[in-house]
C-alpha cells in the first residue's frame, strides 16, 4: 500500500534543503516533472513492476491510490513530503494548484508494457 514519508530536511537562516538519501526501496532509474495541469486528472493507472516516489516540489495536488484491499488520498502540498506507490497500487493525481511541480521517481525506466490501465473492480 502506497504511505507516505517525511523527507529530511535541514534548516537554516540561508533557507531549506531537502534530502533524497537512502529512503526509497528502490534504485532510481527515471524522474520525470509533472506541471501546468489544469483540471484534468493524471496518472489512472498501476504497474506491473514500478516502484513510484512522487514530490510535490511546489503548490499541491491529490494522489488517490487504491491496492484493491485500501483507497487513500494523499495532499501533497510540502516539498518535503514524499508518497511511495508500489506497482499494484492504482493511482491517480488531482487538484493540481496552477503552480504545482510534481517531481516522479521511478524504479523503472519507461516501459509501455508496465502499465495496467483498468482500475480494480
Amino acid at each position: 500500500m502506497a504511505k507516505r514519508i517525511a523527507l529530511q530536511t535541514f534548516c537554516d537562516s540561508r533557507g531549506k534543503l531537502t534530502v533524497i538519501e537512502e529512503v526509497l526501496p528502490f534504485q532510481i532509474k527515471r524522474i520525470f516533472f509533472i506541471y501546468g495541469v489544469d483540471d484534468s486528472i493524471r496518472g489512472g493507472h498501476r504497474h506491473h513492476k514500478t516502484h513510484q516516489a512522487a514530490v510535490c516540489i511546489q503548490g499541491r495536488c491529490v494522489v488517490k491510490t487504491d491496492n484493491n484491499v485500501e483507497q487513500r488520498e494523499f495532499i501533497l502540498d510540502r516539498p518535503d513530503t514524499c508518497v511511495l506507490l508500489l506497482p499494484e497500487d492504482y493511482h491517480s493525481m488531482y487538484d493540481f494548484s496552477s503552480d504545482a511541480i510534481l517531481m516522479v521517481f521511478a524504479s523503472e525506466n519507461y516501459d509501455e508494457q508496465d502499465y495496467i490501465f483498468e482500475p480494480y473492480d
